[in-house]
């Protein structure tokens, strides 16, 4: 007997519920028997689930895991609709940051898991090409906004993230393992902002700072990004600028200036204890 259309559409929700959940999140996705376990469904209708939203492209499945983990048309639709008052707000601040305030590339990023996802780009029109960023894919720990977005998390979280990446890539001062990644976060967290020199790829630096929701805790990224010729000598300055920028974006957002960490007893990066 066919399914009944609203238990098929119940049991997809469930599974994109699981995917987004801080669990799935934290580990890269789950594979059929964790999703099928978590849900107290049979393997077999889960994986059917599966394959129907992967061909979608709700979803998505690591070649080399085989974890399940959300897809992009999720964060499309996310885009068009739930953070709607992100990117409302953020558009007017990445063009005043591209256009007027720095005059390079201004990039909005959110965390994918160890990943992060470029949403909104502004290039002022002399700006010189260096990467296609909007709607890419790239590291968290060798990228400021990616050490932007993870400012809050102490070194023990950072390695259930980071279990099974590969740090071996990138530029000439990329971080080698979790224990450096964990030091350049800390003098962000002091910083307030996140510088990176040549760690994504030769002759490329970057600043970002953390966008907070209303809750404190990091929900995005604003990020200046440049060649190192035009931008290296000024890119403290330019930290400076990027954090003042995401404070007001925060605001925005309903943020009173406490963090996940004040929240629990320490002090907001950037603000004194």
């Amino acid at each position: 007997m066919a399914d009944d259309p609203s238990s098929s559409l119940r049991r997809a929700l469930d599974l994109l519920d699981a995917l987004a959940s801080d669990g799935a999140v934290a580990q890269g996705g789950w594979g059929v028997n964790r999703l099928a376990a978590h849900l107290g469904r049979d393997k077999s209708q889960v994986s059917r689930t599966l394959r129907v939203l992967a061909d979608a492209g709700y979803i998505e499945r690591d070649p080399e895991s085989m974890r399940y983990r959300i897809g992009w048309h999720i964060f499309a639709l996310a885009s068009r609709s739930g953070d709607q008052r992100l990117l409302a707000a953020a558009v007017p601040v990445l063009r005043q940051l591209g256009e007027y305030d720095l005059g390079e590339r201004i990039h909005l990023s959110v965390l994918r898991g160890s990943e992060v996802l470029t949403i909104l780009t502004q290039a002022p029109n002399h700006a010189v090409q260096t990467v296609a960023w909007a709607g890419r894919l790239v590291p968290a720990h060798n990228t400021s906004s990616g050490r932007s977005l993870l400012i809050d998390l102490e070194r023990d979280e950072l390695a259930r993230l980071f279990a099974g990446v590969v740090f071996e890539v990138g530029g000439p001062n990329a971080p080698r393992d979790v224990d450096e990644l964990y030091a350049r976060i800390l003098l962000a967290r002091r910083a307030g902002y996140a510088t990176v020199d040549e760690e994504f790829e030769p002759g490329l630096v970057a600043a970002s700072a953390p966008v907070r929701g209303f809750r404190g805790e990091v929900v995005a990224a604003l990020n200046v990004s440049g060649p190192k010729f035009r931008l290296g000598t000024r890119l403290a300055a330019a930290g400076e600028t990027i954090k003042a920028a995401a404070a007001t974006l925060s605001t925005q957002l309903g943020w009173d200036g406490r963090s996940r960490l004040a929240l629990a007893g320490q002090p907001a990066p950037g603000l004194s204890a």
